[in-house]
């Protein structure tokens, strides 16, 4: 049952501690990080710990109404401190989407006017829509701010043709609202890690981040956090993507799968997404803005952060992409896979 509403108070800080007005609820605004290691920080460490952890095994932070509010609000932040102390990019970017996923989750079950406040604290224009009985949505939006958060997202009702869209608004649903506020509070907390590292950060928190580090490791695997060597290594190439790229780098016109698959391929393989721009340079069709826009949201750098991966083996076959396959490729599935066994070999 939906809660009746309320304006935002100190436990609404606690579930949503990245909304600007949070800071005053906290009990150490100004928090230093040397002050970790004071046992008054204790259990806000400990929680801290706690959120990172759940993000690594579930890919959500979990929200327990039985946790002090002071606590919890701390210890998001102190949680970031910890990220942060890590240096690692894979874990900096899981933290951000696990918020972001228990965001979403908690938002579909509130009141409509509380989403409404939520929203203005991204600077949304949210209104609620009187006019039911004509347009079956809850919400309508300015469609700036819906383009924003949507540009990105691949599942066709996403398109702005498919909406409902009237006088510059778009009307959506509850459980809309909350998906295009998830991909808001990503960015927001991402961008909290451009603070860089820690210059004095205490042993107590070392410890723990490398702990933190450890438990990555374990659970997800050295190959998927550290990606692959910066270097790309064009003799482990797959004879298809050897292929494309030989066609690519010439100047030669590539099909619609066959561009996708090579560029998937090189920003799963390391490939800074600069670099390939440049090399589409070399196409007669090259058009800057659109290959950018393109590339970009192949490599998971804009919008859901959903970084695309190339076709398995089968569907290039379909598509006649597969290309003197050799006898490796006879063992596997998929290019990738192609790519990490070459450079074990």
């Amino acid at each position: 049952m939906l809660q009746t509403f309320s304006k935002f108070g100190k436990t609404d800080y606690a579930k949503y501690p990245f909304l600007k007005a949070a800071r005053r609820y906290l009990i150490v605004p100004d928090l230093d990080v040397r002050d970790l290691e004071d046992e008054a920080f204790a259990n806000i460490v400990l929680r801290a710990e706690e959120r990172l952890r759940n993000s690594i095994l579930f890919g959500i932070v979990d929200w327990d109404p039985k946790i002090d509010d002071d606590i919890e609000s701390m210890s998001f932040i102190v949680a970031i401190i910890l990220a942060i102390a890590t240096d690692d990019s894979f874990i900096k970017k899981r933290y951000a989407l696990s918020e972001a996923n228990r965001a979403y989750a908690l938002l579909i079950n509130e009141h409509k006017e509380k989403l409404v406040e939520f929203a203005k604290d991204f600077g949304w224009n949210l209104l609620l829509n009187s006019h039911t009985d004509q347009i079956p949505y809850e919400f309508s939006v300015k469609f700036v701010n819906y383009l924003r958060n949507t540009i990105y997202l691949r599942d066709m009702k996403w398109k702005l043709v498919n909406r409902i869209l009237s006088e510059g608004r778009v009307f959506l649903g509850r459980d809309e609202i909350a998906r295009l506020l998830k991909e808001e509070t990503y960015k927001r907390i991402e961008e909290r890690f451009t603070l860089g590292s820690l210059p004095n950060c205490p042993r107590k928190i070392s410890k723990i981040a490398e702990e933190i580090k450890q438990l990555a490791l374990d659970t997800i695997g050295k190959t998927e956090m550290e990606g692959y060597p910066k270097e790309v290594m064009q003799n482990a190439f797959p004879p298809c993507i050897n292929a494309l790229f030989q066609a690519f780098t010439s100047g030669r016109h590539l099909s619609h799968v066959g561009r996708f698959t090579l560029t998937s391929f090189l920003v799963n393989i390391g490939m800074p997404p600069e670099k390939l721009i440049e090399l589409f340079k070399n196409v007669s069709d090259f058009n800057e803005r659109m290959t950018r826009y393109q590339v970009e949201h192949i490599a998971g750098e804009k919008g859901s952060r959903t970084r695309y991966i190339p076709p398995k083996c089968d569907t290039l076959k379909t598509h006649s992409v597969c290309i003197n396959p050799d006898d490796l490729c006879r063992r596997i599935y998929h290019p990738l896979t192609y790519y990490r066994r070459k450079l074990k070999a």
